[in-house]
């Protein structure tokens, strides 16, 4: 969910087979090692090799085909090196060599902040207990597949400093694994081999436990192969894959020994992915009506439509995350998605309704996915979770009709707050280093436009490996976490980001944008990596306020805000589509936090929810971006059973919304205050 002193999410894994400890990891890391001979380090080149000639060195000197590792470290990194960062998975540079260490002295803390409902509504108000800090240990990780830093460097000599921070040196642990995996399979160790020959030791590279994740993995790593790649990585060098045809041989995949995953009836995951079925508890838990947990039934889409897929991070591990859904007394998400290898286990089914955003009438419309992760911890969000993420949202929007765009699959910091007093607690995740753009280029639904200077909206859409601002408290220790975390303005490692910060005037000087609802002293924004008052992010669509020179406003919470963008390196694309302004007559109208139906629609015993504006306004002569119109609706379900009048029901009203980009988060105006209008109408030129 988010890292912050307002929210964070970790947990503890319950699984005996995934309990080794540190110790046992090295000692399979020692054994893998020990298992060939090392080789020596390749002597220091006369001139610096480029990042390609270091492929094909380590290629050569290990005798693993070029193609083959080029496309494994695509898949792991798209051949980023991400200096001195480690991913979630404690995975370092471009191969991806993990370090468990790293990972088990990774902060985590509880996803519940004292006082929050996580499901954001005040008819059943959820109170629930953060968890103990044993339970969010990360040492219940243990998986030989986070220790393979180690046996990279007992492969080929390199420290295990070198292989963290020396793109060289990575590369060359890389290509050793693979070797040592091919060797251990009895298969071809030739550069010169044929590249079909090396799938299952492609498949083992994953670090992936069970058969049907390898192999989705492998697949990913073929595909690629077979499509070609070819992009500049984050420090500079230019790396090309050709495609070539390979149909690879899978026969050998079995060799591995690895578990077999069960499918069974009624897994909503696509085919050709990792997936299992680890279900939240619809159970009760104490004498009350509504102690029950820890999610309700429902019946969508019959019942109520699907319209939002909510993108979020754990805060912590897969394992312990999935212990955490696992308890009847806490709260439930449909997906976790794990780091390592991309593999996802479903816990509610897409009909019934988690309880994940903090926002009711957003939980009754939405499927919640959650991404091992740190929102700002300065670790990153791996390629193979990425790409595995990218097919289940896919198949998920394609089943249930929900659109591709960012109005639709959203972040859980675009989830408003449901009245004014829950607007500041409300989640980030899966914040600012989350790509939205390459996201949605494995969607298939990537940020084109067709506008212009006069069409009225701007797609932002930085380019994400130079947009790097300066964040500042990454370091920061969650609640629960001992030892007194540094200041605020701590600086953040610099790296991409997918967010494009906003200003009060057109000047880099300029204080940042002002947002009511986390600064209701009117003060503005700051760069702490969760106050997200003043930024944009990429995909997000904005109507444009104002042009001067090298500066675009954007009408943002009732205000002007400013962002560079500059022609020769544009951080937002024109635009096309339809914007609300309120209807003539109007000074100002109210935005709302969810769309509620009037008084009149709720049924008698059912008690009434009260449509309440949140501290913002939207004044006559400001444009906001259309992202629909919607029922007002509210999905009554307060009782284990069913038994409170009008439970298990979808009350609809005769009011109507429109759901527009507000600000960083989403909001809805009532349809009769405002106007839709097609987006050039008006627009600044």
């Amino acid at each position: 969910m988010q890292l912050s002193t307002r929210s964070t999410r970790s947990t503890r894994s319950t699984r005996s087979t995934r309990s080794r400890s540190r110790r046992t990891l090295l000692a399979a890391a020692a054994t893998l090692a020990l298992a060939v001979t090392p080789f020596t380090a390749a002597p220091a080149a006369a001139e610096p090799l480029d990042r390609q000639q270091q492929y094909a060195a380590a290629a050569a000197e290990f005798g693993v085909p070029e193609s083959v590792l080029l496309a494994v470290s695509y898949l792991e990194s798209r051949w980023d090196t991400h200096p001195g960062n480690p991913s979630t998975s404690g995975g370092y540079g471009p191969m991806h060599l993990t370090d468990a260490a790293h990972v088990t002295a990774q902060p985590a803390g509880g996803h519940i902040d004292e006082g929050e409902d996580p499901r954001g509504d005040e008819a059943r108000p959820l109170t629930v207990a953060a968890p103990a800090v044993s339970e969010l240990a990360p040492a219940a990780l243990g998986d030989a597949a986070l220790q393979t830093l180690q046996a990279a460097a007992a492969l080929t000599g390199a420290s295990e400093e070198a292989l963290r921070s020396d793109p060289t040196a990575n590369i060359r642990g890389g290509a050793a694994l693979l070797a040592a995996y091919q060797r251990e399979l009895g298969g071809p160790v030739d550069a010169a081999s044929d590249p079909a020959a090396w799938y299952a030791a492609v498949a083992r590279y994953s670090g992936a436990g069970a058969e049907d994740t390898a192999a989705a993995f492998a697949d990913e790593v073929y595909g690629q192969l077979r499509e070609g790649a070819s992009r500049t990585t984050d420090d500079g060098y230019r790396v090309t894959l050709a495609a070539r045809e390979v149909n690879p041989d899978t026969s050998t995949l079995h060799q591995l020994g690895l578990r077999r995953g069960e499918r069974p009836d009624g897994l909503e995951c696509p085919v050709g992915l990792g997936c299992e079925w680890i279900p939240a508890p619809y159970e009760k838990y104490g004498p009350g009506a509504g102690d029950y947990g820890n999610h309700d039934l429902g019946n969508r889409p019959a019942q109520q439509k699907i319209e939002y897929i909510v993108i979020h991070d754990t805060e912590g591990y897969f394992w312990p995350s999935v212990g955490l859904v696992k308890r009847a007394d806490y709260v439930g998400w449909h997906y976790t998605l794990r780091s390592v290898d991309g593999h996802i286990a479903q816990h509610i089914k897409a009909k019934d309704v988690g309880w994940h955003a903090g926002n009711w009438y957003v939980n009754a419309k939405s499927i919640g996915l959650e991404h091992e992760g740190f929102a700002g911890h300065g670790t990153w969000y791996t390629e193979a979770m990425y790409r595995t993420s990218a097919k289940l949202v896919r198949h998920l929007a394609l089943r249930f009709n929900i659109p591709l765009d960012r109005h639709h699959i959203i972040g859980h910091d675009n989830v408003p707050g449901t009245v004014p007093s829950t607007v500041a607690g409300m989640h980030w995740d899966p914040g600012p280093y989350w790509d939205w753009s390459h996201y949605f280029d494995l969607l298939k639904a990537p940020f084109r436009t067709t506008g212009t200077a006069h069409t009225g909206l701007v797609t932002i859409d930085p380019e994400f490996a130079d947009n790097q601002p300066a964040f500042t408290g990454c370091s920061r220790q969650p609640p629960g976490v001992p030892n007194p975390p540094p200041p605020v303005t701590d600086p953040c490692p610099l790296r991409g980001s997918s967010a494009v910060l906003l200003r009060t005037a057109p000047s880099h000087d300029a204080p940042l944008a002002v947002d009511l609802g986390e600064h209701p002293d009117g003060s503005p924004g700051t760069m702490y990596v969760p106050d997200h008052s003043a930024r944009a992010s990429a995909g997000q669509t904005y109507a444009v306020a104002e042009v001067r020179g090298d500066w675009t406003a954007i009408w943002y919470l009732g205000q002007k805000a400013w962002f560079h963008n500059p022609a020769s390196a544009r951080t937002a694309k024109w635009a096309t589509g339809f914007v609300v302004t309120p209807k003539p007559g109007k000074a100002t109208i109210p935005v709302y936090g969810r769309g509620y139906p009037e008084r009149d629609a709720y049924p008698t015993g059912v008690p009434y929810q009260a449509i309440t504006p949140l501290q913002y306004t939207l004044a006559a002569g400001q444009r906001y971006a259309v992202g629909g119109v919607l029922p007002s609706e509210y999905y009554r379900a307060v009782t284990f059973d069913g038994s409170s009048p009008g439970d298990w029901t979808v009350i609809r009203g005769d009011l109507r919304y429109v759901q527009v980009q507000f600000g960083h988060r989403i909001g809805y105006v009532n349809l009769d205050d405002v106007l839709i209008l097609p987006s050039p109408v008006g627009a600044p030129r």
